[in-house]
Order: structure tokens, then sequence, then C-alpha cells
């Protein structure tokens, strides 16, 4: 509940309004007007802190509402200054919420029907001394259950799953697990494109050393078998092969 404030306070907006623009005075009529009321908007900001946002960001949305009713404030429609100030300040942190908070765009109805979701769970969680169902929403709010469903449904778009989720009954699976990361096989096709010159580069032995080891997986000793070389002289040439293909196929080639 946002606390009653004194005449004096009061007073200091209609003042405000009743100095001319033009006038010396004005300004600082107004820097008193606004931290006058500053703690009533604190205390608004506060209604909203438990949404995931920083208490700090909320008070300076609320501010600006605070701003805005200051300067738009007018006795002369028969209102006090709180009865135009509070829905000014809640509706610039409401709007926050809808407008800059959902990391989705959704449309602004299925926003403002969650918005109204999550007020009716309060008020019927107070009532039924329960969680409500979405039976109880739908009839609390008049509309359908399965619009109550599509409400809920977009608030996940509010604030996104963090990669980190488990989702596995292990808990080893994370949510990042599953997504797609590139693809080394567009990498690998350019290099066996280029691979064909580069190994036209070879001597006759160097290519069948080198198509021995990375395509037969044979070891140096069963490669030297096979060619009439030791196992030394095996490690030289392909150290050399390795070495023309690297020239071909440019220095970041693996």
């Amino acid at each position: 509940m946002v606390n009653v404030t004194t005449d004096n306070e009061t007073d200091l907006a209609t003042a405000l309004v009743e100095t001319p623009r033009d006038d010396a005075s004005w300004s600082w009529k107004r820097q008193e007007a606004i931290t006058a009321w500053l703690p009533m908007a604190k205390r608004l900001a506060k209604r909203y802190a438990s949404r995931g946002v920083e208490l700090e960001d909320l008070t300076q949305v609320a501010t600006v509402g605070l701003i805005k009713a200051v300067d738009g404030f007018d006795p002369a429609h028969g209102a006090e200054f709180t009865g135009y100030a509070i829905p000014t300040i809640l509706g610039e942190l409401r709007r926050h919420f809808r407008d800059r908070m959902w990391n989705i765009r959704v449309p602004r109805r299925l926003q403002e029907l969650n918005m109204a979701i999550n007020k009716a769970r309060g008020e019927l969680i107070q009532n039924l001394g329960r969680n409500p169902t979405v039976a109880d929403i739908a009839g609390h709010l008049g509309v359908s259950e399965e619009e109550v469903i599509e409400g809920l449904e977009g608030a996940y778009a509010y604030r996104p799953t963090s990669l980190s989720t488990p989702i596995a009954a292990d808990g080893d699976t994370e949510l990042g697990d599953t997504l797609g990361a590139r693809d080394p096989g567009f990498e690998q096709a350019e290099t066996h494109l280029a691979l064909g010159p580069a190994m036209a580069s070879l001597t006759d032995r160097e290519r069948k050393i080198v198509t021995l080891r990375f395509y037969g997986n044979l070891t140096q000793s069963q490669i030297g078998e096979q060619v009439g070389v030791s196992q030394m002289h095996v490690s030289r040439l392909l150290t050399q092969a390795l070495t023309k293909l690297r020239t071909h196929l440019g220095p970041d080639t693996h």
C-alpha cells in the first residue's frame, strides 16, 4: 500500500502547475516536487521487484513515470496529485515489462493476458487457499481455458530458459547439449575438393604413404613393411609429404 502524503507534498505539485514555465523558480519547484514524491515511486517499483528485474532498474522506470506525472498534472481536472501520479507510474512500469522485457516479441494481446493471469493467480491463491487451476483462472477472468493456456505459453517468451537447464533425469544432459553447432563437414568438403590437386604434387611413394597412413590407418612400421623402407624413413617421407600438402592447401589446414 502506498503511504498517504502530507499536504505540503500535495501543495508542491499544485504550486508547480501554478508557476509559469518561463518563471525562474519553475525549475527548482519541479525538482522539489519530484524529490518529495520519489519515495512513493520507489514503493511502487518494489511491487514488481519479484519479477526477475533489478530493483534499481525498476526504480529508474518508476522515476520516469513520476517525472511524467509531475509535468502532466493539472489540478483543474479535479483529481489530487496521487490520483494522477500513481496510475501514471504504474503504467510506466507495466509498459516496461510489456514492451522491453520480452525476449521474443509476442502479440500485445498475449502479453496483457499473461499479466492478467499473473494478477488473477495472486488473487485466487488468497481467496481459494490453494494454487488455482486453469479453469479457476478462466472463470475469474471471463475467458476460455484455451485462452488461459495460450497466455501461459506466452510467458516462456518473457524470460528464456538457461542453456544450463538439466533436461535428463540423471542431470548429466543440459539444454545446450541438444543445440546444433557449426558443422565441420562444410570445411571438410572444401578441403576434400582442394586435396586432389594437392595430392598430385606428391611423388608416387609419398602419395602411397599418405594414403596408407590416413585412409588405411596403418602405423608407420606397417607402412614401412609395405613400401620396403624403415619406419624412420617412413616418418621422414610422411613429414615431407605433409609439408607439401600444407603448402598447397594453405597455412590454416591441419
